[in-house]
């Protein structure tokens, strides 16, 4: 069988060989759900006293047993499912060769070449009980030769009294403490790893045989949203969820259009306000709200409405209801551009395991990334007709990778101010995530839409449907 070929292009972190080996992703929904209705039948068949009941002691035993049977095929598939293929060959180095670690305990479960388990890995990490021999990136990308990926008792722990309560919760007092309390740490951390720009959503690569800089690939991103939305001086334009607001004032400044950015969080709003003026746009034309979007006036309308990687901490609770409010706040003539982060539906268990790290440590609350086809679905159920849908894991990798390369270069400033702890967290986020999009673990859908009525003219939509090679009228004034 044949090795996969590696690549070397400058615009990404190229994987090397042993970073394209593949994962475990046993699963089938047809035997979990059999083992849910057949062990409660087999144990009723056995059991004292029991095995005479009737068909409410059968549902009785399925409610008692449906869980644990849940948590076990899940372990034992995690645990000896085999990998999707073998074609890349892994080195079987001792564990010493790529960490390091200070913890007694964990030094006699793991060495030589016993694997540690990754939830244990990291939550070791964060606490400097284990340490990286190397770059962290560089030795993660050869995880699957010193790390494993089965679940544990703490992960299904945190599924169960954190994630699924707050799956359904999602209340608005809920996702006000998550975001301020991610968002409002303070703009200099950052700054550290999104440099000047501030913008916490995926860039675009133009041309994959240049390194382009962090910020070219956020101008490049800013250009192609705005030329999606083809805006005119006399739009009205809204971004829910405008982080510091570059996008608002992009748009404001290059094209002239009455822009709203509406976040939760208030030091992007003093940020986003402040970029604004930077810019000479006139207050009156611009501006950044400190609102959740559910109080956006429902009377409003807006021309071109934009929301990129916000429907994500929105829950999978209230997406439908978010997007028929989009709908509601549209013009029917309007243009809306989402951006939203996601799962291939053929997941892998390490995709799972580092979804699970990004809920519990990086986005709080952010529950709503999900397939392509699920985001289609709640789209064209909220009444949208899909006009182009770019997929942007790999441009996300190589965003994420000048993100890590600032974050490294900064370690000094954020261990000063932040403690070394919340610089660990981010180190590891920043390297696991340039190679969880890289590999398609997870991913990022930019759409084009508008409202599916009979009486919107497409065809005026056909002079830029350019996908991401865009053609602008103008080299467009970078913001400051």
């Amino acid at each position: 069988m044949a090795p996969p070929r590696v690549t070397n292009y400058p615009a990404i972190k190229n994987a090397p060989i042993v970073g394209l080996a593949e994962g475990n992703g046993s699963f089938s929904n047809i035997h979990l759900a059999a083992l849910v209705v057949v062990v409660p039948y087999i144990l009723k068949s056995f059991l004292p006293i029991i095995k005479y009941g009737g068909f409410k002691t059968y549902l009785f035993l399925l409610v008692v047993t449906g869980v644990p049977t849940t948590v076990g095929y899940w372990t034992v598939m995690s645990i000896y499912g085999p990998r999707k293929n073998d074609k890349v060959v892994l080195p079987g180095k001792n564990i010493e060769e790529y960490i390091t670690i200070h913890d007694p305990e964990l030094k006699q479960l793991y060495k030589g070449t016993e694997k540690i388990n990754m939830q244990v890995f990291h939550d070791a990490f964060f606490e400097g009980k284990v340490d990286f021999n190397g770059d962290v990136l560089d030795i993660m990308e050869q995880r699957h030769d010193w790390a494993k990926f089965n679940f544990t008792p703490k992960l299904f722990k945190y599924v169960f009294t954190v994630l699924i309560p707050d799956v359904v919760r999602h209340s608005r007092g809920q996702d006000e403490d998550q975001v301020r309390d991610h968002y409002d740490r303070g703009d200099d951390f950052y700054s550290w790893f999104l440099g000047p720009r501030m913008i916490y959503t995926s860039g675009v690569i133009l041309n994959p045989d240049v390194e382009e800089s962090l910020e070219t690939l956020q101008d490049n991103k800013l250009a192609i949203v705005c030329n999606k939305l083809n805006l005119q001086p006399t739009d009205k334009l809204l971004d829910i969820g405008c982080g510091w607001g570059t996008l608002v004032a992009y748009a404001a400044k290059n094209y002239g259009c009455d822009a709203t950015g509406v976040t939760l969080s208030k030091n992007q709003t003093e940020f986003g306000n402040e970029r604004i003026v930077k810019n000479g746009v006139p207050a009156e034309r611009a501006r950044i709200l400190c609102n959740d979007y559910r109080d956006i006036p429902s009377g409003t309308k807006f021309t071109k409405i934009v929301s990129l990687e916000m429907a994500e901490h929105v829950g999978i609770r209230r997406y439908s209801q978010y997007l028929r409010q989009v709908y509601d706040l549209l013009d029917d003539d309007g243009v809306f551009v989402f951006q939203v982060a996601g799962f291939r539906p053929h997941w892998q268990y390490e995709d799972l395991m580092w979804g699970l790290f990004m809920n519990k440590y990086v986005f709080p609350g952010a529950d709503a990334s999900c397939s392509l086809g699920w985001v289609v679905n709640q789209l064209e159920g909220a009444g949208f007709e899909v006009k182009n849908i770019d997929v942007l894991g790999v441009h996300y990798s190589a965003t994420l990778y000048r993100w890590y390369k600032n974050w490294v270069s900064n370690k000094d400033k954020v261990v000063e101010k932040y403690g070394d702890r919340w610089y660990r967290i981010w180190v590891f986020f920043l390297a696991y995530s340039t190679i969880i999009s890289r590999q398609g673990g997870a991913s990022v859908f930019q759409f084009t839409l508008h409202k599916n009525l009979n009486a919107y003219h497409r065809v005026e939509g056909v002079k830029n449907h350019y996908s991401i090679h865009v053609k602008l009228d103008k080299e467009p004034s970078l913001i400051e």
